[in-house]
């Protein structure tokens, strides 16, 4: 069973069995409340179609178009907001408890990229043996880390251990 979201298809012309039904006209102006087959025989005589809009209002609206051309502006206009949506990837990088001070750069300034560029960033460091038993250096790492950031980029979520790994999560500013 496949879930998507599924817009529920207007009914159009024939399709409306309603005795009464409210009619807007292709204009936009009110016609009234007048039985759906006059209302049929008014749109036919323009050569358009009746669309139920509003099927849960009492009596249900309808109103008088070119239904080809609303659907076709529908698409078009999910294509447009499709087009100007802006996926958020979250790209990682690893450090350990002891990195060099030119690694540590390294990696902060392609973290920065990657905020620039709108993304999130995942960092984590990840504990060997005994290092273990010396996380501070690893909270120190990340705080370190964060405040060369803090320019370009939030922090979503605090540095916290998880299992042999600390993970702290960076977000764009603005």
């Amino acid at each position: 069973m496949r879930c998507l979201f599924i817009k529920e298809e207007l009914l159009i012309n024939e399709e409306i069995r309603d005795k009464e039904v409210r009619v807007i006209d292709a204009d936009g102006s009110m016609l009234g409340i007048i039985p759906a087959k006059e209302a049929q025989k008014i749109a036919n005589s323009k050569n358009l179609d009746l669309v139920k809009i509003a099927p849960q209002a009492a009596p249900p609206v309808c109103r008088i178009m070119d239904y080809g051309k609303y659907k076709f502006e529908l698409a078009k206009k999910e294509k447009e907001a499709k087009k100007k949506q802006k996926i958020i990837d979250v790209k990682e990088i690893r450090l350990s408890p002891v990195i060099e001070e030119h690694d540590f750069e390294f990696k902060a300034k392609n973290a920065q990229k990657f905020l620039q560029d709108g993304d999130k960033v995942k960092i984590s460091v990840k504990f060997r043996g005994r290092e273990l038993n010396h996380t501070s250096l690893g909270e120190a790492v990340l705080n370190k880390f964060a405040k060369f950031l803090e320019s370009d980029g939030t922090v979503e979520k605090k540095p916290k251990l998880e299992g042999k790994n600390m993970i702290m999560v960076m977000g764009p500013k603005g």
